[in-house]
């Protein structure tokens, strides 16, 4: 029992810290913005921690701290660009961002030991370490949602000509929105750092762009539980269909095609609507 419950530690710990990214995605689409930098602000982090805990000797709540933190940074001086931009051209525009990170860490060999990436990183987080960060992670991202900020997000998400005629301050929420999802990506990234013992450039290129993308677009872009079903999901997934081989990623390219075209909202966000309306059919027969 102890060894099937260690064989599948690792995928739990890889859940936990994708849990983290993808709410990190998540909070700044609901503020209207089309962001996919999370990948760039992930490794941002996990640099941060790893040059200060290899280079410096720095103590690793000082390295994850400081990846918070230079997370955040970068987010809020990226809004301000962003700002001026909309929709695709957002989406662009940070792709080439996450393209300008990757090649600064392949190409600055003095800071980032290039290509090979950063060795030798002490592993002082565990399991129970990255749980506690993705419950809290969680639980912050819901009180927003549920809270005035939340509610802002949403009014500039659905039109930002009625949020501006509330008095939302546009610019400011979106700013805002950004330093959270920069915190948040800088903090799991400096958490893998320290949980993984080596990073290198292509841990956080585009295929983590991706991959996170595709956890909010299958669980559903409009709750909390979407990030977190679809990283479960797509998580287990592969593993399910381990012994098809190589077919594997063509049932799960399959499935989130299935889902955009027949669940626009999300496989987590339309079972959430379809609870509802039962519940809603249920009260007014009721009162029939």
């Amino acid at each position: 029992m102890n060894n099937f419950i260690a064989g599948y530690l690792p995928l739990f710990d890889l859940y936990c810290l994708h849990v983290g990214l993808a709410l990190s995605q998540f909070i700044v689409l609901r503020a209207g913005v089309f962001s996919l930098a999370t990948a760039a602000f992930a490794g941002i982090g996990a640099y941060t921690a790893a040059i200060l805990a290899v280079d410096i000797g720095a103590h690793p709540v000082i390295g994850i701290l400081c990846g918070t933190l230079m997370g955040m940074l970068v987010a809020m001086v990226l809004s301000i660009p962003l700002a001026r931009l909309r929709g695709v051209y957002q989406a662009i525009a940070t792709v080439a961002f996450i393209q300008i990170c990757l090649s600064l860490n392949i190409y600055a060999e003095g800071l980032t030991n290039g290509a090979m990436g950063i060795n030798s990183i002490p592993k002082t987080v565990g399991t129970g370490t990255l749980f506690v960060f993705a419950a809290l992670a969680t639980y912050l991202i819901w009180a927003i949602e549920k809270g005035r900020l939340g509610r802002a997000f949403n009014t500039i998400r659905q039109d930002e000509a009625v949020a501006a005629s509330l008095g939302i301050s546009i610019r400011k929420h979106q700013m805002l929105a950004f330093a959270i999802s920069g915190a948040l990506a800088g903090l799991f990234g400096g958490l893998e750092a320290y949980h993984s013992y080596a990073i290198d450039p292509r841990q956080f290129g585009f295929h983590l762009l991706i991959t996170i993308l595709s956890y909010v677009i299958f669980g559903g872009r409009n709750s909390v539980i979407g990030p977190l079903a679809g990283a479960a999901f797509l998580i287990i997934l592969p593993e399910l269909a381990r012994p098809l081989a190589e077919n594997r990623m063509v049932i799960y390219g399959i499935m989130l095609i299935l889902v955009i075209n027949f669940m626009p909202k999300g496989v987590a966000d339309t079972a959430i609507d379809a609870i509802k309306s039962r519940r809603l059919k249920a009260k007014r027969g009721d009162s029939a």
